[in-house]
This record gives C-alpha cells, sequence and structure tokens, in this order.
C-alpha cells in the first residue's frame, strides 16, 4: 500500500503500525495474549456486599466488612504527622516540582487576537526535607505575623507548590484552612471570607490584582495579604489597615529563632483542617468543615483502591486545589512519598493554548505514571485525536478502527495487547508523557466512549471514582482492571452505602433486578457538616445507633450484584458540569424568569457535558414583536422553530443573565423554543405549575441531543 508522502507523521506512524500489526496477528496471538486473566475469572470477584443482607445496604468493600479503615501510618493521626511521616521517611527524593519559566511572548492569530505563549524549561524541584522546612517556616511566619492557632485563615490562589506548602503550614500550627475556588463570583467571595472572619489571606499575584483587590472593601476584618509570588509588586491603594508582603518575607520572619522555637499547638484528629466552599442549590457556598480525621480517612479509602502506589510514582497536578478531588489525590501522593510536578490545563501537553509551538507541554517533560481527570479534560482529548482520525483517507480510517476494534474485544475478555499497545498507541500515550499507568476520573460522569478511548489508546485502566466535598472526595472508585463502563465501583475500605427508598422518584431497595434508591454514605470520611449552617446540617447529615455519621447526598444509585453501584439519577435539581462546576437549574430559571420575553424556562445540564441548555416558553406578544423588528414572517409554530429567532432571544437571555449575576458556567448556551405552554394538561408541570424535570427531559429529548452536538 502506498501512502501519501505529506501526510501528519503521527498518522503515517498510526497507520503503518496498524497494517504491520493486522499482517502478524496471526502468528503471534500467544504474546497478544500473554499474561492475562480472562474476564470469566474476573466476574467471580465480588467488590462489595450488604453487611446485613438487606438489599439497601449498607454496602461495604469486602476488604473491611468487620470494620472501616480510618489511617495510613500508626500514631498519625493528624495531617502534620502524615507529612512528617514522608519528610522522615524520604527526605531525599523529590517531592513538589515547578518548571522554570524561560520566556513569554505575544502571538498574533489570523484573527486578529493576540495569545500569550510561553516557553518553559525543567522542573526544579524540592525534596521532601526542603518541602517540610519551606512548610514549617512559613507556619512560624504566620504565628509571629498574629495567627493563632483554631482561627482560620484563607488561601485563594492557582494550584502550585506554594498551595500545598501553604496548606501544610497550616495544619502543623492548627490554622483552619479556607479554600476557595476561583470560579466563584465576588460575592461569593466575599461571603466566605466574610462568614469565616479571617484576618490573614494568602494569594497570588494574578488573582489578587483581577478578582480580589475589588472586593477588599467588603471584607472589613481582613488584616494581611500574604502574596505567593517572590516579588508581589508595589500597591498603595488599599483600605486602611491591610498590610501586603511576600510568601518569601513571611517564611524568613518564621526562619528566625526566637519565632521558630516558640512550641507550637498541634491539632488533634478531631479540629478542623479545611474549611472546603463549595456551591450550594441557593446559589450561596457553602463551607464544608473537614476534621484532620476525615481526610486521613478519606486518602486511605483512595490510597487502597490504587495499585503499587509507592515513592516511585510521580503525579502532576494541574486541577484547582481547592476542590477536594485534587486536595485528596495530592495528599494522597504526599503521604506514600511521591512527587507531584505542577501544571495547568493551558500547559498540560504540547498542543495546549499556552505552549509555543515546536516546545514541550508539561506531560512530555514530567512523564507522570499517575494522573486525576475530569471528564472535561478527558473528551477535549478523546476530539482532537478523533478529529485526526476522520481527517484520515477512508483506508487509512478502516485500519485504525479495524485496530481499535480488535483491542477492545479483547480487553473486553480480559485479554491484553501488548504488542498493539506497543505498536499502534505509543504515539497516543505519548501525549500523557508515556508512562501513565493510572488515571483516576472524577468530579462528574464520564461517558463510556471517552473511557473506552482511554483504556485502549492510552493503554492504562480508568478508575471512575464518586464522591462529595462532603464526604472528602471518598465514596467509591472502581478496580483498575474493570473495564465495564458507566459504573462508580464499589465503596472504599473508609466508607459505607446505602440505598435510602425515594417514593416521589419510584426509587426502591427492593426494586428487581437491582436494588435502587438515594445514596447515603456513611464512615469516617463523612464531614462535620457546614460552617455556621445548622438547619442544613441537620437536613443533609445525621448519626445512627451505631455513632457512625451519614450524609444524604441527592444522588440515585444502583448496586450491581458483584457490589458495583452506578449513579441513575439525581434528587436535587444541583448539577455538576463537565469541569466540576456545580449549577442549581432552579436558580438559572428564576433569574431568567425575569425576563420579559419568557413565559416559563427549564434549564437543562447533562453532568458529561460542559454547559447548560434551556426550553423556553416565550411570551407570544413579545416574541412577535421581536419577529417584526428582524423581519422573520410565519406562523407562532414556524416563528418559534427559526433558528434566527433561537440565537435572538439566546441573546437577549444572555444579556438578562449577565444582569442577574448569573456565572459564565450557568448561563445556557443553546435554547429550544417551545410553540406550546406547558400546563398540568400536558404533564410537563405539576397542578402547582412547578416544573417536571423527567417528563420534560423526556419530552425534549431530540433537542437535547441537537444541542449537546448529536451525543
Amino acid at each position: 500500500m502506498k501512502l501519501k508522502e505529506d501526510m501528519n507523521p503521527l498518522l503515517l506512524q498510526v497507520v503503518r503500525s496498524v497494517v504491520w500489526v493486522y499482517s502478524i496477528i496471526t502468528f503471534l496471538p500467544w504474546y497478544l495474549l500473554s499474561g492475562a486473566s480472562t474476564k470469566q475469572e474476573r466476574a467471580k470477584r465480588v467488590r462489595a456486599r450488604s453487611a446485613n443482607g438487606h438489599p439497601g445496604g449498607p454496602y461495604r468493600s469486602v476488604a473491611s466488612l468487620k470494620a472501616l479503615t480510618t489511617g495510613l501510618h500508626p500514631g498519625r493521626d493528624t495531617l502534620d504527622g502524615v507529612f512528617e511521616h514522608a519528610a522522615q521517611h524520604f527526605p531525599n527524593r523529590d517531592c513538589l516540582g515547578t518548571r522554570q519559566l524561560l520566556s513569554e511572548e505575544d502571538e498574533v492569530q489570523p484573527n486578529g487576537k493576540v495569545f500569550k505563549k510561553v516557553i518553559l524549561g525543567d522542573y526544579i524541584w524540592l525534596s521532601y526535607r526542603e518541602a517540610y522546612q519551606a512548610a514549617a517556616h512559613f507556619g512560624s511566619g504566620l504565628a509571629a505575623l498574629g495567627q493563632r492557632p483554631q482561627y482560620n485563615i484563607a488561601i485563594f490562589c492557582e494550584t502550585r507548590a506554594e498551595w500545598i506548602i501553604t496548606a501544610q503550614a497550616c495544619f502543623m500550627y492548627n490554622f483552619p484552612l479556607v479554600t476557595l475556588y476561583s470560579t466563584l463570583g465576588g460575592p461569593a467571595i466575599a461571603h466566605g471570607l466574610n462568614e469565616t472572619e479571617v484576618t490573614h489571606i494568602i494569594t497570588s499575584k494574578d488573582l489578587f490584582q483581577s478578582r480580589l483587590k475589588a472586593i477588599l472593601p467588603e471584607v472589613p476584618k481582613l488584616e494581611q495579604i500574604i502574596v505567593v509570588d517572590n516579588k508581589p509588586g508595589t500597591w498603595t491603594d488599599f483600605p486602611k489597615g491591610i498590610r501586603v508582603q511576600s510568601m518569601a518575607t513571611v517564611q524568613e520572619l518564621g526562619a528566625k529563632p526566637e519565632n521558630l522555637s516558640k512550641p507550637r499547638s498541634r491539632p488533634k484528629p478531631t479540629d478542623i483542617a479545611v474549611i472546603m466552599y463549595t456551591s450550594g442549590s441557593t446559589g450561596i457556598p457553602k463551607g464544608v468543615m473537614i476534621s484532620h480525621s476525615n481526610l486521613i480517612a478519606g486518602i486511605t479509602g483512595m490510597a487502597e483502591r490504587i495499585p503499587g502506589l509507592c515513592e516511585d510514582d510521580t503525579y502532576i497536578g494541574y486541577l484547582p486545589l481547592a476542590h477536594v478531588l485534587e486536595l485528596s489525590a495530592e495528599l494522597v501522593c504526599v503521604s506514600h512519598g511521591c512527587r507531584i510536578g505542577y501544571s495547568s490545563p493551558q500547559t498540560l501537553a504540547d498542543q495546549s493554548t499556552k505552549i509555543k509551538k515546536g516546545s514541550k507541554g508539561d506531560t512530555s517533560v514530567l512523564q507522570p505514571t499517575l494522573m486525576a481527570a475530569v471528564p472535561e479534560i478527558m473528551d477535549r482529548i478523546y476530539k482532537n485525536v478523533m478529529t485526526k482520525v476522520q481527517e484520515m483517507t477512508s483506508v487509512q480510517r478502516t485500519l485504525f478502527v479495524l485496530a481499535y476494534n480488535y483491542k477492545m474485544e479483547q480487553i473486553s475478555k480480559g485479554y491484553s495487547t501488548p504488542l498493539c499497545d506497543r505498536l499502534v498507541f505509543r504515539k497516543v500515550r505519548s501525549l500523557l508523557g508515556g508512562k501513565t499507568r493510572v488515571l483516576l476520573s472524577g468530579g462528574a460522569p464520564l461517558s463510556a466512549a471517552t473511557q473506552r478511548f482511554m483504556n485502549i489508546c492510552f493503554c492504562c485502566p480508568v478508575g471512575q471514582g464518586y464522591g462529595l466535598t462532603e464526604t472528602c472526595g471518598a465514596g467509591t472508585i472502581s478496580d483498575m482492571w474493570d473495564y465495564s463502563t458507566g459504573r462508580v465501583g464499589a465503596p472504599l475500605v473508609c466508607s459505607e452505602i446505602m440505598l435510602k427508598d425515594w417514593e416521589e422518584g419510584g426509587y426502591h431497595s427492593t426494586d428487581k433486578p437491582n436494588p435502587r434508591g438515594e445514596i447515603l454514605i456513611g464512615g469516617p470520611n463523612v464531614t462535620m457538616g457546614y460552617y455556621k449552617n445548622e438547619a442544613k446540617n441537620r437536613e443533609d447529615f445525621f448519626v445512627d445507633k451505631n455513632s457512625q455519621r451519614w450524609f444524604c447526598t441527592g444522588d440515585i444509585g444502583e448496586f450491581d450484584p458483584d457490589g458495583c453501584l452506578k449513579i441513575i439519577d439525581r434528587k436535587k435539581d444541583l448539577v455538576k458540569l463537565q469541569a466540576g462546576e456545580y449549577v442549581s437549574l432552579g436558580k438559572v430559571e428564576a433569574v431568567l424568569k425575569n425576563c420579559s420575553l419568557i413565559d416559563n424556562i427549564c434549564a437543562y445540564a447533562n453532568s458529561d457535558e460542559s454547559y447548560v441548555i434551556g426550553f423556553v416558553v416565550p411570551n407570544q406578544k413579545q416574541l412577535m414583536t421581536l419577529a417584526k423588528e428582524k423581519r422573520i414572517v410565519g406562523s407562532w409554530e414556524e416563528i418559534c422553530n427559526n433558528p434566527e429567532m433561537e440565537k435572538e432571544v439566546l441573546r437577549i437571555i444572555t444579556d438578562a443573565a449577565v444582569a442577574g449575576k448569573l456565572e459564565r458556567f450557568e448561563i445556557p448556551k443553546k435554547i429550544r423554543l417551545s410553540a406550546e405552554p406547558w400546563t398540568p394538561e400536558t404533564g410537563l408541570v405539576t397542578d402547582a405549575f412547578k416544573l417536571k424535570r423527567k417528563e420534560l427531559k423526556t419530552h425534549y429529548q431530540d433537542d437535547i441531543e441537537r444541542m449537546y452536538g448529536g451525543k
């Protein structure tokens, strides 16, 4: 076969490899099947079972039927103790790595836009001993500045080595750490800072200038701002009484013998380690109180589900550390002596938006063995590669699909395909550095197509996890050898799960063939509750007769016979988007109903998508007036079905959303205009005219598929 000489080198290699594999498959079956266990053998394994025989549970991992696991290392029951253990056992091993910034330049795009591009060098590493010392000096410096034990301190910063050093410093000195993520709006940030009454905040120069500075007048108790950049700059226009200094200056203060020698107040396991702010259904963020013992139990459960985890592993950190998924993942790595190299979504791969063409992205330089990702990142990789496949000729595409389908068939039978992996998928695997052995997906459901793609082309297992901030991110993680899709695995060794009947939704623990119901998670990883919100605590948390603490998730689950959980529905209208942002559909609807053009609206979001869509019943008079202005004619139905009218209404809705202070990810990106009103007779609303979301979803299923790109 003659191939085009000018085709993409990656595609050329893929095609040649597929041809090679296809030609020798029949001669080397023993090699292709080497070292594999069969699907039948694996299917016999029961991952979890009901501890009392009741179909609703509680279900526990078979590894923790007698008792749930609470800790990693004997005698290390607080997070500062876990870090101290790592520093003692791995003092000279790399701990935290940051790439050198060699140069920055502006690159003008064909459309006239200017993108900032960077050229980065090698990773510069702090050893475990050095990281421990940096944290100790920073904690001592904060104490010298007046920060007191058990008084809250805040961090508002990007994911970087300084973030985790700050966290460890706070753990050492018993300063509860308030975390706020950057997608929160200004009022939400101010709310979190005021509710926790912080006097000190750690931030970066960029976030200070772009987000924090504008709300300082709204945070009257703030006294100290510590900027993690070495040179915070010269700024004078602050409210009176606020002092700004660099992290390095505070560390120098803390390293002075008179400060470092002062005894520190070590935390107890039950003390608050983190107050993590997360979105609530009302739109006001809630602070989840997480104790030292909660986090240790959570990371113990996660670590047990990662095979062979040890100091030889390298983890790439780029997700927001203010989210429980990234914080827990990095604490797992620190507790086992792994090294953590920092990145960002804009510099992750060679093709990332900020990487100058021809230079290396972070995965190529770091070559991580462990990686956590939200589905949005995985979907982006999947779409990029499959777009290149679609650009192949029909013969080339057929050969690639042949190899892809062959491997999918083999792994479904429980067989490995080392020759295919080496010859066909090596180039795709190199997009993540070429050494990734475990991918953990969390934050939202992962689509079956993307999960299969990652399994096949990146030649490593993808573990789907399920957890919430209220459970330290811990709940379930699928076994690494389990290649089934749509499931989130069995309960972790730190957790147990019950299914509670939900009559309104028609889900019962006695349902056949599998029990279904609202997911309740219990265990030592279940957090202390919401900060200053007793009413919500009584609603979402409870303690059973055995003193076990439980959290009511609002998610609907189903247990398979082998003890693995599926997430099949949501009890609440709070939806987590693909990148992990929470959207309250009710809040979106309440804001947009104020628009005069809208009679009724139903916001909708798929958790495996990155944006919200909407079904709109427009006001007939207003819409007809708008159509006349735009010179669009036709019947009422024709006008509602006109794509130009959809665009125009969406523009007006977007303006109303911005005026109503909705966040970017809360604003619908596409809409469907409904010519028919929603009445109890149509079955789309209740007698009280409340939306029936399930019925609306069914009614507009074709439109949902259209608005989400035909998925």
